[in-house]
């Protein structure tokens, strides 16, 4: 493999890089960046408020959440949010999240993210699965044994 093929599975978030302004393009309008996510039971979290109602939510009625740490810039995330929409249409039951770690750096900060996208399993708002880098078959894997330990108990 050649490094011209070579296609990066993470990104590193903005927030990260501090010192750098910009893609070096002299363009920095970023509304080319668009991630679908036209599944229904995937819910774009843009506030702090917002984050805390839907871990509220999925507390109360005892939801697994998937939390995608992404990016609007980020190619990997883009590649597979697709995935990610379909996975939210075939397990209604639990909640899925979008948080984009450049609006919400704060709160990206507090979960260690260090590269997107990242992927967190969470009940009661505990992690304990996790996926980092668009690895789609990684995630369906980790899909695949959630929903197994879930009808095996």
């Amino acid at each position: 493999m050649t490094m011209g093929n070579f296609i990066p599975k993470v990104c590193i978030p903005k927030f990260l890089l501090k010192n750098v302004v910009g893609d070096g393009d002299g363009d920095d309008d970023e509304s080319w960046h668009t991630v679908d996510y036209s599944g229904k039971n995937v819910h774009l979290i843009t506030t702090e408020e917002s984050w805390e109602e839907k871990m509220e939510e999925a507390n109360k009625d005892d939801k697994i959440a998937i939390v995608n740490f992404s990016a609007s810039w980020c190619s990997p995330c883009r590649t597979i949010a697709p995935l990610f929409s379909e996975l939210s249409m075939k397990h209604l039951s639990w909640m899925f999240l979008v948080v984009d770690v450049d609006v919400l750096s704060d709160l990206s900060t507090t979960w260690d993210i260090k590269a997107t996208p990242t992927f967190f399993f969470l009940r009661g708002g505990k992690q304990f699965e996790k996926v980092i880098g668009a690895n789609k078959e990684e995630l369906q894997k980790k899909v695949t044994e959630v929903v197994d330990s879930e009808t095996s108990s």
